[in-house]
């Protein structure tokens, strides 16, 4: 359920409707904007539909959310979320793109990277410290030596970093170093890490499941946000078909649809949409034309001696191509990058 206050409505109106949700044993979760206040109630609707809620002092209307996702629906903000990553902004006109390898190898390596991603145009440098592998053989990552790096690059280029978080007990070292959260694929419906990342003080990108509709998506962001971490973005990056050609299927339907279904940005990952070098650029081009809000992209220096998906990693120069003709698309639809 969803309760819009009056422009006029005082504090301690506002105070009052929360008092009262929390007293028929509900949760109330306050969204402030610019003239009015919104209210999202989580728990049983039918505990509260027969109570006056409307007829509460300084209470404009009073709307049933019938979908399972609350606060993640657009109804709760009725307007568009912003998520700052340090100083960056996602989900406004402009389309941001974050970039840099698959995994964090060395001091050299990623400083390299960043400088080149950063002097072709992009705003957020991505590198893995822990990386969850389909095999247990294969390389997995720095940990909190590929963390310091990370930082590292971040102090050298000013661009803010992203990074992924498997597991709940590293929480704390990765706020220590990082300035966003990535949640994988692999660990979309991992609830226990879900809310642990909803407590955290760092923004959240939340990687669609492999097998994962939609709905399930939006039902694990909930997680996040039912713990008060409303600065999650959302992020497309393929799902498997019966199509073997390709690492995955990359679902460019999931723009259009998440955009009107929740307020929260969308990132499209086409290097592991797709999964093959030559054909990134084109995805990532319709993917803002779909509507993207941001972009993330590998690319690292020497494919050839990267320890985990070099084939699927831009080179720098191929890379700062792309940028530019994904600004052109980004104009063409009204947006800017």
């Amino acid at each position: 359920m969803i309760i819009v206050t009056k422009p006029d409505a005082t504090e301690e109106q506002i105070q009052h409707v929360v008092d009262r949700i929390k007293e028929w044993g509900l949760k109330a979760e306050v969204s402030r904007g610019a003239q009015r206040v919104v209210i999202g109630v989580i728990g049983q609707e039918d505990v509260i539909r027969e109570k006056p809620i409307a007829a509460m002092a300084g209470v404009e209307s009073v709307t049933p959310v019938l979908k399972p996702y609350k606060l993640v629906a657009h109804e709760f903000r009725q307007t568009q979320s912003l998520v700052k990553v340090g100083d960056v902004t996602v989900g406004n006109s402009e389309v941001v793109i974050m970039s840099g390898p698959c995994s964090v190898e060395n001091r050299e390596q990623i400083t390299s990277i960043a400088r080149d991603v950063k002097q072709a145009g992009a705003r957020i440098l991505r590198g893995g410290a822990f990386k969850p592998r389909t095999s247990p053989y294969t390389f997995q990552g720095l940990g909190i030596d590929g963390l310091k790096m990370l930082a590292e690059a971040r102090e050298a280029t000013g661009l803010p970093v992203i990074t992924e978080i498997m597991d709940t007990k590293d929480l704390e070292v990765i706020e220590k170093y990082a300035d966003c959260l990535q949640v994988g694929a692999r660990n979309m419906q991992n609830f226990s890490l879900l809310k642990e990342v909803g407590r955290s003080k760092l923004p959240v990108m939340l990687k669609r499941g492999m097998s994962a509709t939609v709905k399930d998506l939006l039902m694990s962001a909930e997680y996040i946000l039912s713990e008060g971490n409303f600065n999650v973005m959302l992020c497309e990056r393929g799902i498997r078909t019966f199509e073997t050609y390709t690492r995955n299927t990359l679902d460019l339907n999931a723009v259009p649809v998440l955009k009107k279904e929740t307020h929260l940005p969308v990132v499209v990952d086409p290097t592991h949409g797709i999964g093959l070098r030559e054909h990134i650029p084109q995805m990532a081009l319709a993917a803002v034309a779909a509507g993207a809000d941001a972009l993330m992209i590998e690319v690292h220096n020497n494919p050839e001696l990267a320890k985990s998906d070099g084939e699927q990693a831009l080179m720098p120069d191929e890379f700062a191509e792309l940028v530019a003709r994904v600004r052109a698309v980004a104009q063409a639809v009204g947006r800017g990058a």
